[in-house]
């Protein structure tokens, strides 16, 4: 046992004592190891130093502790009595007094007493890894201390052969919350302490394997790999598929299949030294900065990406296999290509999987000091010399742990962590080492270090000066492609404009794509509150749901994000040409053929199929087209909207997704609908208190529709508000337009209706109001204009706004109650939800739900639903036709209820279907971190005239 009783450790910006040098990582070998995940005792302390270290000694009695779960964070164990999570984006939780953190410091005592197997070898020495603990720990083992180490989401071994006993050892980890490596990794997510990563006991035969490098690389001009291993241990590597037996550290080149993510052809091997036996599995590529462009075996990459924390709702970053395949799993069939592993390497096993299904990967350092922006980077670490060996260890973790994997193409330095010295010796030691990759950091805006030009949420008016290189910059960094590193801020209800830039990066060499942020809400499961965010646990300081901004929501249920962007990133274009009877194919993989896809067709009248069939296209190459000329439209007598739908599908099964999975489609219209016509035959009769027109009731004093057909009807009036999204609302160091505040200051969610008549005409009943903000001169003056032909019933409303409308409106159509709803049924675009700058993925059709169904569980609840291009919606007994075609929302609550609410919880169903037919929608864009809707996608205040047509569901 140390007598040493100080903490200043955890106050010492060196990464650590007594851990072995860094090595490569690999899963599993001949040599036995012992997994000691599982369940540990544990007491928890409120300071950094409130209990003594006897807990370590050999027969001390830890009877009286509590357990917690190894992999865990001590914060999601315990029902709350072990603390609580705490959320903040880049503020840190504690004072900006670096290196030192608060004495009330949270500190975790972990006890394991394990035996060896009876079958354990007795030769040898053996090595204690921890894959990940948060953020500073110190280890002992029966009474010995081994040292302490930060660097939370690193691998740290020690050799602990000479200290093992057949029975009753004793391993006492002693974990803090804060450290001063906490100022190295104030990265956007929970601050969650623990040790979360696996813990593993290893077998280290005489002679075993120590670090070993495989360079496998690919010459697109031969087609031929070269393999060399080199290892701190000779031995030989056998590739039986490839003929492969040679003694490590020797070349030898053969014909290979590459990898790519399109194609992750991997060849099993093994590295064997006298000791051990470890499996390899080995994929040939290149990677090279080469024409200002990165390319692979050759070829420029397109990144369809997207960042990715580790997260899940119970166990937080503690994550098992099963989670992170599922992860991989969806990516791969929403089309993504490649991931940034944001912002720290994520558990091994993760890359494993992305060598195996196909990931282009920018494996990114545990860093960022992000808080520091707040100084203006005053003491920041990463430009102060003191903490340049920290950076440069978390630096060789990362490298030396990861370097094997081929899907990791990029080392990225961090992230939001200013600039300085620190980097630049970060980037010149990865360079040095492995320079068969390149260096990634968006920070680096003159790419003095990178081999890259990467920004986060660049308008697309900028981006395009980009891709022209008219964007000015050094001469190094105006020679470098680009890609934006984060872009499409997924929070709520979006992200906004995808489509827009995508376009941008396909139209331009030198931009390279781009990884939306992020992967997943991370909503904390919560007995009261569904999902817990910021705040929810009593921060001090937080940052609300800004953490819930994911593609997919905890449960990594896929939100209507990430259904769009794998419409907007779909590797085959799809475009028809109705005159001409043909489909026009693109393949815009950047390897792959289209052999591994089939391709049909089918049309729809009414967006009922009436006909499909297969349709023969050739196995194009990376980006050939080809005319591909369709069958004639089958005949059918009926006169109605006509449309083709083409879809390519998987023609097998895969790794990744079972055959006839969907990877792209394009739909284009062969006849256009006939909008429904009601000529006005029918009158308006008054009577004492009511007017009747066609099968419709009215309140004879307000004109209020009160009744279709007998079914009751809250009377439709118009309506421009919107709960606002996260993206209306946009960010606090925003200084561009925030229209969500915009609306509410001006008073567009308290409108008022002023009755000016009610008239009853020949053939018409007409309805005139002025609807107008409190306190404001601005309004809209509306007129609604019924009529019928004794059996339907149409409502033209005209809009002619009136003062000065200085910003676009929320939405512009009529809300109206229904009772009794819940089957919904409609012919439009779906099946999920649609908003103007993110309707990609809107497919035209017949699609049915409940209203239940129509909804879309954002954590906080907003805007949501709605359904874009409606030509008919049935609910409630009634059937509404639009002319023109609208969007279509229904729920349960209405819309200031839905606004006020702030966890899904908070949501009651009524006895009322509130029923919003929208003639138009504001854009959504990506302004809680990104850029608003584009100026195209506004909806502006000026004169408008819509029309809806109901009668009763026969």
């Amino acid at each position: 046992m140390s007598d040493r009783t100080t903490v200043d450790y955890v106050e010492d910006v060196s990464p650590g004592s007594g851990a072995l040098p860094p090595r490569a990582w690999y899963a599993a070998s001949d040599a036995r190891s012992m997994s000691l995940n599982g369940s540990w005792r544990f007491r928890l302390s409120a300071t950094i130093d409130a209990e003594d270290d006897s807990f370590a000694e050999e027969g001390y009695d830890a009877g009286n502790w509590a357990e917690v779960t190894v992999p865990g964070h001590w914060v999601l164990q315990g029902d709350g009595a072990f603390g609580s999570p705490i959320y903040t984006n880049h503020l840190y939780p504690f004072p900006v007094d670096p290196p030192h953190v608060p004495t009330e410091n949270p500190t975790g005592d972990h006890l394991r007493v394990f035996d060896l197997p009876d079958d354990w070898p007795a030769d040898g020495s053996a090595v204690l890894r921890f894959d990940g603990v948060e953020s500073c720990a110190r280890v002992w083992l029966n009474g010995t201390e081994l040292g302490e180490f930060k660097g939370s989401r690193l691998p740290h071994e020690f050799a602990v052969g000479h200290l093992l006993k057949p029975g009753g050892n004793v391993l006492a980890v002693r974990v803090h919350q804060w450290s001063a490596g906490s100022y190295l990794e104030d990265q956007d997510q929970w601050w969650l302490p623990g040790i979360f990563r696996d813990v593993t006991l290893l077998h280290r035969p005489a002679g075993s394997v120590g670090d070993f490098f495989v360079h496998a690389s690919y010459d697109h001009t031969t087609g031929e790999g070269t393999l060399r291993v080199d290892s701190d241990v000779d031995g030989r590597v056998t590739v039986p598929a490839l003929g492969i037996d040679v003694a490590t550290g020797e070349p030898v080149t053969v014909a290979v299949e590459p990898w790519t993510a399109e194609t992750p052809k991997l060849y099993d091997g093994v590295l064997a030294t006298a000791g051990e036996r470890v499996p390899l599995r080995i994929g040939f590529r290149t990677v090279v900065l080469e024409d200002g462009l990165i390319k692979v075996n050759g070829r420029a990459v397109l990144f369809r990406g997207v960042n990715r924390h580790e997260w899940h709702p119970e166990k937080g970053r503690a994550l098992d296999l099963e989670t992170m395949r599922e992860d991989v799993l969806l990516m791969k069939r929403h089309n993504l290509n490649a991931v940034r592993t944001s912002h720290y390497p994520p558990h091994p096993a993760f890359l494993d999987l992305c060598d195996e299904y196909g990931l282009w990967v920018i494996d990114e350092c545990d860093l960022e000091t992000h808080g520091f922006v707040e100084q203006d980077w005053r003491d920041n670490p990463v430009d102060d010399d003191r903490w340049t060996p920290a950076l440069l260890d978390r630096a060789a973790r990362m490298v030396e742990r990861d370097k094997n994997h081929p899907s990791v193409v990029f080392w990225s330095l961090g992230n939001e962590a200013g600039t300085g010295r620190g980097l630049t010796a970060m980037a010149e030691w990865i360079h040095e080492r492995d320079p068969e990759r390149l260096v990634h950091y968006e920070g680096d805006w003159n790419c003095r270090d990178t081999d890259v030009y990467s920004r986060m949420y660049a308008f697309h008016d900028e981006v395009d000066k980009i891709g022209q290189r008219l964007d000015g910059g050094t001469h190094k960094r105006r020679e470098l492609p680009f890609i934006q590193c984060e872009y499409g801020h997924a929070m709520g209800n979006g992200p906004g404009g995808l489509a827009d830039y995508q376009e941008l990066f396909e139209k331009y060499e030198r931009l390279q794509g781009g990884f939306i942020w992020e992967w997943i809400d991370h909503g904390v499961e919560h007995a009261e509150l569904g999902y817990a965010y910021g705040g929810d646990f009593g921060e001090e300081l937080h940052d609300g749901n800004f953490v819930c901004d994911g593609l997919v929501f905890p449960d990594r249920t896929p939100s209507p994000g990430l259904i769009e962007y794998k419409k907007v990133i779909e590797p085959v274009r799809i475009e028809g040409d109705a005159a001409g009877g043909t489909v026009r194919i693109t393949n815009k993989h950047d390897f792959a053929d289209l052999s591994a896809l089939a391709f049909e067709w089918s049309c729809q009248v009414d967006g009922e199929t009436v006909e499909s069939g297969a349709l023969a296209v050739p196995a194009l190459a990376p980006g050939e087209s080809a005319e591909v000329k369709l069958p004639e439209p089958p005949a059918d007598g009926r006169g109605g909207e006509r449309q083709w739908t083409v879809r390519a599908l998987l023609a097998d099964d895969t790794a990744w997704a079972a055959k006839d999975h969907v990877v792209a489609w394009g739909q284009f219209a062969v006849a256009a609908r006939p909008l429904p016509v009601v000529p006005a035959t029918d009158r308006p009769v008054r009577g004492e208190d009511r007017i009747t027109l066609g099968p419709a009731e009215f309140d004879a004093r307000t004109g209020a529709l009160r009744s279709i057909g007998g079914i009751e009807v809250g009377s439709p009036r118009l309506d421009v508000w919107r709960a606002p999204t996260d993206n209306d609302d946009g960010a606090e160091w925003q200084t561009d337009t925030r229209y969500g505040l915009l609306w509410r200051t001006l008073g567009l969610h308290r409108m008022r209706h002023r009755l000016a008549s009610v008239e009853a005409g020949e053939d018409a009943l007409t309805v005139r109001t002025r609807v107008a903000p409190a306190a404001r001169e601005v309004g809209l003056d509306t007129v609604y204009r019924w009529t019928s032909d004794g059996e339907r019933l149409r409502l033209t409303v005209s809009v002619t706004p009136e003062g000065d409308w200085s910003v676009p409106l929320p939405r512009l159509g009529v809300r109206l109650g229904l009772s009794r709803a819940d089957r919904v049924e409609w012919f439009g675009g779906g099946p999920g939800e649609a908003y103007p700058d993110t309707r990609t993925a809107s497919m035209v059709g017949r699609w049915q739900s409940t209203v239940d169904g129509l909804q879309t569980p954002y954590l906080r609840p907003q805007e949501n639903g709605a359904r874009a291009d409606v030509r008919w919606v049935e609910l409630g007994g009634l059937r509404i036709e639009g002319d023109p075609e609208f969007w279509f929302t229904a729920r349960r609550w209405t819309t200031e209820q839905l606004d006020a609410a702030r966890h899904r919880t908070d949501l009651t169903p009524g006895d009322t279907v509130w029923v919003n037919l929208d003639h138009g929608q504001h854009g959504i864009g990506s302004q809680s971190c990104g850029p608003g809707p584009l100026p195209r996608y506004f909806l502006k205040a000026e004169p408008a005239e819509f029309s809806f047509v109901f009668s009763a569901v026969k």
